[in-house]
C-alpha cells in the first residue's frame, strides 16, 4: 500500500515500458538494425567525400575544401544529435522520415552543385559568393541528418531489447564505424570510377532511402499508425522516383552542363585513372583546347605562345641533346622540343596514361602535337614525377622542362617544393637549365616568387620571364578569373642553372619562333617589376602556395 503523501513512483520512458513489436525474434532485429547502421554509415561518408571532390574539382585548394565540408558537417551532426531527442517517443516514424530527407539531399547533391556551377558562369560569376553558399547549405544539411540518425537508431535498439548502454554504444559505432571505411572505399575506388560523381551520389541515395524504408515499414511496421506507414512508403517512392528519373536523365545532363561550362565544341570527355580530361575543338580548323580536371591546360590559338615560351628559351641556353619533360603528357611541349635538330633522347615522365593515349591517337591532339609520340627520340614513362626524379640518373639531361599544374593546386604543391628542385639539380649534367612553369605572375604574384625563392633555395639562379594570352575566344572555363572573361591572362616561368649566375635569356636561329628576342626581354622586365623579395622556400612539410 502507497502512503497518501509519499512520491509516486517514476515514469519511465516509453520506449522501456513499451518494448517494439517485431515480426521477427529480437535477436534477428538487432542484427538488422545493425545493418541498416552500416549501410546508413556508408551512405553517409559517401556523401561528405562526395561533396569534397565536388569542392575541390570545381574551386581547388582540396585542403581548405575538405576542411570546410568536414568542419560544417562534424558540426551540424553536432546540432543534429541534439534535435533528435525530440523524436525518441517516435523512433520509427522519424528515422524513416530522416532517411528519406537524407537520401534526397545527399543523392541530388552533386547534380545540384554542377547545374549551379556550370549554368551560373562558375564560382565567381554572376551568383558571385552564390555557389559556396550552396556547398556550405548541403554539407550543413547532410551533417544535421547523419547526426539524428545516431540517437533514433540506440532507441530503437533498445526498444528491441534493453541493454546497458555501454553494450548498446559499442554495437552501434562498431557497425557505424565498419560501415564508413566500406563508404570511404567505395567511393574512390568503384563509385567514382565505374559511375562517375553525378550517378554514384544517385545510386547512394537509392540505397540509403531502400535501406531506411526497408527497416522502418518492415521491422518496425507494427509501432506506426497506418497513416504514418502510408505516408512515409509514398513519400519513399516518390524519392526514389526522383532518383531513377534523375540517373535516366545524368548521361544528358552532364552532356549539357559540360556545354555550358566547357563551349558548344567538347569532342571528348573522358575520366582517366587519374584526372578528367575533356577536349574541345581541335578539327575543323577550330582551336583547341584541353581541359585538366576543369582548368584549361591548352587555349586555343595561344597554345603556341605557351609552349613556345617554355621550351625554346631552355633549349637556346646550350647543349640539348638530352632533354627530360616533367608532366607534358598532351605532348605539344615535346613537339616544339623536336624543332631543335641537335636532340637525341626526350624522355616524358607523365602520371596519366590515358592522357598520353589521347595525344598518340585523338585526330586534333595528335595534329596539335605534330604527331610527337611516334617520333623514336620520345619514350614515356608513367610515374609521379617527384618518384620518378629519386631514382633517376644523376647528370643524365641537359634540359629540363617541368611542364605541371599551377603550385596553388594542393596536389601539385610537392613538384614545386625545395625537395623536388634538389632532385631536378641532381639529374642536370654540368651547364644543364631547368625552366618551369610557375603559374600567373599577374595574378598570383606571391605565389610565382615563392617558387623563386624556393629555387634559389634549392641551389638555382633564375631568371623570371612571362608571355601574355592574346586569343580572347576561350570558352569559360572553370579557373578563370572571377569576373573576367578569358584564361589565363598570361603564363609565367623562372629559367634556371645551378649556381650563383642566372642563365641568359635567349632564343637562337632554327626553329620557327612565334616570340622575338625583343618580345622575351620586354617580358622578362615586365615580369621583373612584379618582384616580392623576401618570400620564404616552400617544402614538403612546410608548403608555402
Amino acid at each position: 500500500m502507497i502512503e497518501p503523501h509519499a512520491p509516486a513512483p517514476p515514469r519511465c520512458p516509453p520506449s522501456w515500458t513499451a518494448p517494439a513489436r517485431l515480426p521477427v525474434r529480437p535477436g534477428t532485429g538487432r542484427f538488422l538494425v545493425l545493418v541498416c547502421v552500416f549501410v546508413c554509415a556508408a551512405c553517409g561518408l559517401v556523401y561528405e567525400l562526395e561533396l569534397v571532390a565536388f569542392a575541390s574539382y570545381l574551386m581547388g585548394d582540396s585542403v581548405t575544401q575538405a576542411s570546410v565540408v568536414l568542419s560544417v558537417m562534424v558540426f551540424a551532426m553536432g546540432i543534429g544529435s541534439l534535435g533528435a531527442k525530440r523524436l525518441r517517443w517516435h523512433a520509427a516514424a522519424g528515422f524513416g522520415a530522416i532517411e528519406t530527407a537524407l537520401a534526397l539531399i545527399g543523392g541530388c547533391s552533386a547534380m545540384a552543385l554542377y547545374a549551379v556551377f556550370a549554368w551560373t558562369g562558375g564560382w565567381g560569376g554572376l551568383w558571385g559568393e552564390g555557389p559556396r553558399c550552396l556547398l556550405v547549405a548541403f554539407s550543413l544539411a547532410i551533417g544535421l541528418l547523419i547526426g539524428a540518425e545516431v540517437p533514433l537508431l540506440m532507441e530503437l535498439i533498445q526498444r528491441i531489447r534493453h541493454q546497458d548502454a555501454g553494450g548498446a554504444v559499442a554495437d552501434l559505432f562498431a557497425a557505424d564505424y565498419v560501415g564508413a571505411l566500406v563508404g570511404g572505399l567505395a567511393f574512390p575506388f568503384l563509385l567514382l570510377p565505374v559511375l562517375g560523381q553525378l550517378t554514384g551520389a544517385l545510386l547512394t541515395g537509392t540505397v540509403n532511402v531502400v535501406a531506411g524504408g526497408a527497416l522502418v515499414l518492415g521491422l518496425f511496421r507494427r509501432d506506426l499508425t497506418r497513416r504514418a506507414r502510408w505516408t512515409l512508403l509514398l513519400v519513399g517512392l516518390a524519392v526514389l522516383g526522383v532518383l531513377a528519373s534523375a540517373a535516366a536523365l545524368a548521361d544528358e545532363f552532364e552532356r549539357a552542363a559540360r556545354h555550358a561550362v566547357y563551349g558548344k565544341d567538347v569532342r571528348v570527355a573522358e575520366q582517366t585513372d587519374v584526372q578528367e580530361v575533356v577536349l574541345a575543338g581541335g578539327t575543323d580548323g577550330k582551336p583547341l583546347d584541353l581541359f585538366l580536371d576543369g582548368r584549361l591546360r591548352v587555349g586555343g590559338r595561344d597554345e603556341r605562345r605557351y609552349h613556345d615560351a617554355l621550351v625554346h628559351p631552355a633549349m637556346s641556353g646550350g647543349r640539348h641533346a638530352r632533354v627530360l619533360i616533367l608532366g607534358g603528357g598532351d605532348g605539344l611541349a615535346a613537339r616544339e622540343v623536336l624543332r631543335h635538330g641537335a636532340v637525341r633522347r626526350v624522355d616524358v615522365v607523365e602520371l596519366d596514361p590515358g592522357l598520353v593515349r589521347l595525344a598518340r591517337h585523338d585526330p586534333g591532339l595528335a595534329a596539335a602535337n605534330g604527331h610527337a609520340y611516334a617520333d623514336p627520340r620520345v619514350h614515356v614513362t608513367y610515374a609521379d614525377a617527384l618518384g620518378w626524379l629519386r631514382g633517376a640518373r644523376p647528370s643524365a639531361y641537359d634540359v629540363v622542362i617541368a611542364d605541371l599544374p599551377d603550385p596553388g593546386i594542393t596536389a601539385s604543391t610537392k613538384l614545386y617544393s625545395q625537395e623536388f628542385y634538389g632532385l631536378a639539380r641532381r639529374v642536370l649534367a654540368p651547364g644543364g637549365r631547368l625552366v618551369v612553369h610557375a603559374g600567373s605572375v599577374t595574378t598570383r604574384p606571391r605565389a610565382f616568387w615563392t617558387v623563386a625563392a624556393t629555387l634559389r633555395a634549392a641551389g638555382f639562379a633564375g631568371s623570371a620571364y612571362r608571355v601574355l594570352g592574346h586569343d580572347t575566344g576561350f570558352p569559360a572555363g572553370p579557373d578563370r578569373s572571377a569576373g573576367t572573361p578569358g584564361t589565363p591572362h598570361d603564363w609565367a616561368f623562372l629559367l634556371a642553372s645551378p649556381g650563383a649566375v642566372p642563365p641568359p635569356l635567349r632564343l637562337i636561329p632554327g626553329p620557327p619562333h612565334i616570340l622575338t628576342q625583343a618580345e622575351l626581354t620586354a617580358d622578362a622586365r615586365a615580369a621583373e617589376r612584379t618582384r616580392i623579395d623576401g618570400l620564404p622556400a616552400s617544402t614538403l612539410v612546410h608548403p608555402r602556395y
